[in-house]
């Protein structure tokens, strides 16, 4: 069977005013651009005379700037799930414009089985190679695994995007599998990183695949900022607190896999780690790699690695693929549902470190919304990895805007991990270890330990007004200092 070639413009203009649109991707890489390209285009057309053109976008993670910032702009975004880090849809959901639920990247498979969203119209799958059969096709993924599965399975119509950027050979990073429903569903089949146990392509179903749109598009990779003293520092005080939790045996001798979270923080912690000396060689369990953990895995520093994404510069990618042979043996890329699984997460023991807006006194953190309104990015799967890691380690810099945010708190104006989740705090500052104290010693830890020095006056201040109780808070000053930031732009003029 020989399936459409069809120009961009095409696929777009067959996508109808309400349809709901499953994708590829994981991170802005893996996600179909020409046809959303070309989906914005018409989205604008379309308003411009007066017709209405909104649809549902589910993704496996955040995507690019061609899926939901040029269609948040466009305003064609009807409701969006699970994840977001694009600036021009933050603003336009903060605008009211945009039905967004932030969701735990590792649950969106399941709820799609479930019909939360309804019926997927479309499946818009990039893809490096396809293998055209009779009754069904075989395609081979680009640099994400996503949810590909499960919309591929679901969807009604499928168009595949063949995106010749992308090596063939991306197929053997690649284990492709769908967890069955419960109460149906058995254990996942892997003990230990490097196991896998699917297929290295996705079968869909050839009679739904309306055509095949072709194009050449590098990934819309984000570069990642350097190395600030800040952040170095930061890595080193992780590098720091592994070393004295291998010395005390909570961390065994061959080490805990290790999971870091997509940004520009993270990655330049990983990097920092990857510059200290004194750590085993470690493997990586994680949604995502980026380039630090790529160099390190050249190195030698990490031997192992699995995720949902490569979320690597182009330059980085290009480096895995002109290095198959080298990453095949050592890196899997699967679906979101098998990388966030709470059952994986647990059975491997994994060290799970993520980037946090906020902390407060009690280690409640937020990672998604500022101030308590606005988005700033969704939680992603933070939780998944939090929650049932073997530690969990959130980490920020002490203090934003030149100063006039702290990262530390009295109250966390929007909680996304809670207290009883999070294990360690670490600033540039050192490390507040909240494990085994009870809320007065875990508040003292992150003020003595965490805290900029210009803030800690203020908040041993706060704990004293707070008064006793078990986990003592003033209900009158709690968000005070995010008060003083909102009317004065600076919380260092807040006033109890």
């Amino acid at each position: 069977m020989t399936y459409t070639r069809m120009t961009a413009a095409e696929a777009a203009q067959m996508i109808k005013n309400g349809d709901t649109l499953g994708l590829s991707g994981f991170t802005p890489n893996g996600n179909p651009k020409a046809v959303f390209r070309e989906i914005s285009k018409r989205a604008i057309r379309e308003h411009e005379t007066g017709q209405a053109f909104q649809v549902g976008i589910l993704t496996g993670a955040s995507s690019c700037q061609s899926v939901e910032g040029d269609m948040a702009a466009a305003k064609a975004i009807k409701f969006r799930a699970p994840f977001s880090t694009n600036k021009a849809f933050r603003d336009h959901t903060n605008l009211g414009e945009v039905d967004y639920e932030d969701m735990h990247l590792g649950h969106m498979a399941e709820r799609l089985r479930r019909g939360f969203y309804g019926d997927i119209d479309w499946a818009i799958i990039e893809v490096s190679a396809i293998e055209e059969g009779a009754d069904t096709c075989k395609v081979s993924l680009t640099s994400a695994g996503g949810i590909v599965p499960t919309i591929a399975r679901m969807a009604k119509r499928v168009i595949l995007e063949l995106n010749h950027f992308h090596n063939p050979n991306s197929r053997f990073l690649h284990d492709v599998v769908e967890l069955a429903e419960y109460p149906y569903r058995q254990p996942i089949p892997i003990t230990r990183v490097a196991e896998r146990f699917g297929k290295d392509y996705v079968e869909i179903d050839a009679k739904k695949i309306v055509g095949v749109v072709e194009c050449n598009i590098p990934e819309e990779a984000r570069a990642f900022k350097d190395l600030t003293p800040e952040t170095k520092k930061i890595g080193e005080n992780v590098v720091d607190f592994f070393l004295s939790d291998l010395r005390a045996g909570r961390i065994p001798k061959e080490f805990f896999p290790i999971q870091s979270g997509v940004g520009a923080t993270g990655n330049a912690v990983m990097k920092a780690i990857g510059q200290c000396e004194g750590l085993p060689v470690m493997n990586v369990f994680s949604e995502v790699v980026q380039d630090a953990v790529v160099d390190m895995m050249l190195k030698g520093q990490i031997g192992y690695a699995s995720a949902t994404a490569t979320t690597v510069t182009n330059e980085c990618l290009q480096k895995i693929y002109d290095n198959m042979d080298f990453f095949k043996e050592r890196l899997t890329i699967r679906p979101s549902e098998v990388a966030n699984a709470p059952e994986l997460i647990r059975r491997f023991g994994v060290i799970a470190m993520n980037t946090a807006l906020e902390c407060d006194l009690y280690g409640n953190e937020n990672s998604s919304h500022i101030c308590g309104s606005n988005l700033m990015n969704g939680i992603g799967g933070s939780c998944d990895y939090e929650r049932n890691g073997s530690i969990s380690i959130f980490y920020t810099p002490s203090t934003a805007k030149g100063g006039k945010i702290s990262a530390i708190v009295p109250m966390c104006s929007h909680v996304d991990s809670t207290e009883h989740d999070v294990d360690i705090i670490v600033t540039e500052q050192g490390v507040a270890d909240l494990r085994g104290k009870g809320p007065l010693r875990r508040a003292q830890e992150v003020i003595e330990n965490c805290a900029h020095p210009d803030y800690k006056p203020l908040l041993r201040d706060y704990l004293r007004l707070a008064g006793r109780g078990h986990e003592p808070q003033s209900m009158t000053a709690a968000l005070a200092m995010h008060q003083a930031y909102l009317e004065k732009g600076d919380m260092r003029l807040v006033a109890w």
